[in-house]
């Protein structure tokens, strides 16, 4: 049951479906919430004391939906970075390893049916419509 297991889950799509999901889901929460509670606030400490709302440009005074919040984009693409970079050390690098390793024939990729196999469970399910 357990190499079926794992034969399932080293099929081509299950792979990248399990990415997608650990970026869309939890572990961009996660980041977004560091890059907003403690990227921004850095970014926005370096800018000049008499600059209010951070980083950023306001292209009509006294108009606040005018603002340009550059820390925000930065913190974006921190947030991006970061979850790229996990995402690929934790989970693509180790599979491509391990697809490495198959190749090689150091480790035995998922096992398929040979043509002979294949054909005898054809003729047993013939033989069991058959009766019925």
């Amino acid at each position: 049951m357990i190499k079926g297991f794992k034969d399932f889950v080293l099929r081509g799509n299950v792979v990248d479906l399990a990415v997608a999901v650990v970026i869309g889901a939890a572990f961009g929460a996660i980041v977004t919430a560091f890059t907003d509670k403690i990227i921004q606030p850095l970014i926005n400490a370096i800018t000049p004391g008499n600059v209010t709302g951070g980083l950023g440009v306001t292209l009509r005074a006294g108009k606040a939906s005018t603002y340009i919040d550059v820390a925000a984009l930065i913190s974006a693409a921190v947030n991006f970075l970061l979850v790229a970079a996990v995402v690929y050390f934790v989970i693509v690098a180790p599979l491509n390893a391990l697809r490495a390793r198959r190749k090689s024939g150091e480790e035995a990729g998922p096992a398929e049916p040979t043509d002979v196999e294949l054909l005898i469970e054809i003729r047993d399910l013939l033989k069991q419509l058959q009766r019925t």
